[in-house]
């Protein structure tokens, strides 16, 4: 699975690379599945079934003992006032098996499915994630409600309470269960998925989990942020790569006042066409956007075709437009300021008049108007 999940992706890389007319093939980012894990936890549930098989092989051999197991009905735990037998031992031990076969079935049938079947079919890791993670929250449930039954809980006995505690959870955990149906909308509607890169706030990174109650985001410094659901769902959310990995990168260079800014865009352009990662379809574009107060500011927009790559990018513009700009004569100019020194105390005056009249011959030094200088 490792080795055909690597040809995919060197096969979709070099698919985009000769569609954007661009020679060089890069790996697609979707987040790969996590092989080694879902082995471990295949191994887990067929070591688990193995035992079971046993069991059920040993209750075979023995079945002509097992009306002796007949007595565990006759161990009476709890009773009514009518003496009626309300909970016998053996419902304790049917409980405490739908317990522990609830536990092994929700901890690894998903990772069985999907090594036997998801894996197999045309889905995307998003889609994948959110169909294993539904059969878990299904599966738990069922053991639940098993587990239940076999203590002689019903729906009938207990709909009461479960309706007075809903609502006392509704007001007492209210956030708790925003953030869990907010989990559900983003399984389904699937605003987001595992594997894309999202900006939320003042954070971007890479979503790595999404669980009941918080989705987990790796920052590019290895930081994992724990952010609650319900952000996901009610605030604005940036997916950089939710239907289209395509992104613009914007650079604006000032140049000096004088300068040709004809050739500038020329060589900004030239720099784009000679960077492999650079798409021609849309057009880099470079304009002479506006006059600021000591430069001349263009801007160059450009597109990428995906996100791995945008900062070497970014990078190896900045060097090559600095580079062509210094061969070519253009200065890439800075802010300039003047100062106007309104007063002077009194003992610097008459040093300064002396290098005044000192340097007045080639026009340098300080001029006095009405007592200042400037």
């Amino acid at each position: 699975l490792a080795r055909e999940q690597a040809r995919q992706r060197r096969a979709q890389a070099a698919a985009a690379a000769a569609a954007d007319g661009n020679s060089l093939a890069t790996e697609v980012p979707e987040e790969a599945v996590d092989l080694a894990a879902l082995s471990e936890q295949t191994v887990k549930l067929l070591h688990t079934a193995l035992v079971v098989m046993g069991v059920v092989t040993a209750w075979f051999v023995w079945q002509d003992m097992t009306p002796a197991l007949k007595m565990l009905n006759e161990v009476t735990l709890m009773q009514d006032a009518n003496g009626q037998s309300l909970l016998r031992l053996s419902n304790v031990l049917f409980f405490l098996i739908a317990l522990a076969g609830t536990y092994v079935v929700v901890r690894d049938v998903p990772a069985l499915l999907e090594l036997a079947v998801l894996q197999h079919l045309p889905l995307e890791g998003g889609v994948r994630y959110a169909i294993s993670s539904l059969c878990r929250y299904v599966l738990l449930a069922i053991g639940v409600v098993l587990a239940s039954v076999s203590i002689g809980i019903h729906w009938s006995n207990v709909q009461w309470l479960v309706a007075a505690i809903s609502v006392g959870l509704g007001f007492g955990l209210q956030e708790i269960f925003a953030n869990f149906v907010s989990g559900i909308i983003l399984l389904f509607e699937r605003p987001i998925r595992v594997g894309d890169i999202i900006t939320l706030g003042d954070k971007t990174g890479v979503v790595k989990r999404i669980r009941i109650r918080a989705t987990t985001i790796t920052d590019w410094d290895r930081k994992e942020y724990v952010v609650p659901n319900k952000d996901l769902v009610t605030e604005r959310l940036l997916n950089w790569t939710l239907s289209d990995q395509m992104n613009r990168i914007v650079i604006e260079v000032g140049v000096a006042y004088g300068s040709d800014t004809a050739e500038a865009c020329r060589l900004m352009l030239e720099c784009c066409r000679e960077n492999p990662r650079i798409l021609s379809d849309p057009p880099p574009i470079a304009v002479f956007d506006r006059f600021g107060d000591s430069t001349l500011n263009l801007t160059l927009r450009c597109f990428l075709p995906e996100l791995e790559y945008r900062l070497q990018t970014i990078h190896d513009l900045h060097q090559a437009i600095d580079k062509k700009f210094r061969e070519a004569g253009i200065e890439i100019a800075f802010p300039q300021r003047d100062l106007n020194i309104r007063a002077l105390p009194p003992e610097w005056n008459a040093p300064l008049a002396s290098s005044n009249g000192a340097n007045g011959s080639n026009g340098a030094g300080v001029k006095h108007a009405a007592g200042s200088t400037n």
